[in-house]
């Protein structure tokens, strides 16, 4: 099994950040007012403002560390092969997912290259097949997605996938 390209980490980092903000926002309601709590008793204003500002560390502090955390396992956790019949997909970090697309239902390969992978010097890899599968944001995704990969290795993911493609098509299927 083939690893994604070090430069993904950052791409997990972005995910893992909008998510750890989106859960840090719901965590505030919770913590804010607990400092509130413990420092707020004191007469001063001091003691406001100084609960105020731990509660914006620790959440701040919450959003890099999760972040992280997630961007590591993310990482560590998705793999590739290309098998003789298909391309095999392992990702996830809590529900493990598991996919083959066969080599048959391969209609198309696109290489794009957005802002962080051209920063990163990285390339994701969209194989298509007949259909579209949805993520769980609700957006299209090519079946066989591969977040990032070297430029060069997605040059020739896409020469050897349409090879494939090819001998399939001369064979009259």
């Amino acid at each position: 099994m083939e690893q994604l390209h070090p430069g993904a980490r950052w791409l997990f980092r972005v995910n893992g950040w909008g998510m750890a903000i989106f859960l840090g926002f719901f965590l505030g309601w919770f913590i804010f007012p607990l400092f509130f709590a413990i420092f707020a008793l004191s007469p001063s204003v001091g003691g406001a403002i100084l609960a105020f500002f731990l509660g914006i560390i620790f959440v701040i502090a919450f959003v890099v560390i999760f972040a992280e955390i997630y961007a590591r396992l993310a990482y560590n956790n998705w793999q590739f092969e290309f098998t003789p019949e298909s391309l095999r997909l392992e990702r996830g970090i809590i529900w493990k997912r598991y996919s083959n697309v066969p080599y048959e239902r391969i209609q198309n390969v696109d290489i794009t290259r957005g802002i962080i992978a051209r920063a990163c010097g990285f390339s994701s890899v969209n194989i298509q097949t007949a259909g579209y599968s949805y993520s769980t944001r609700g957006m299209p995704i090519s079946e066989g997605y591969i977040p990032a990969v070297d430029a060069q290795r997605a040059e020739e993911i896409r020469a050897f996938v349409l090879k494939k493609i090819g001998n399939r098509n001369k064979q009259g299927l």
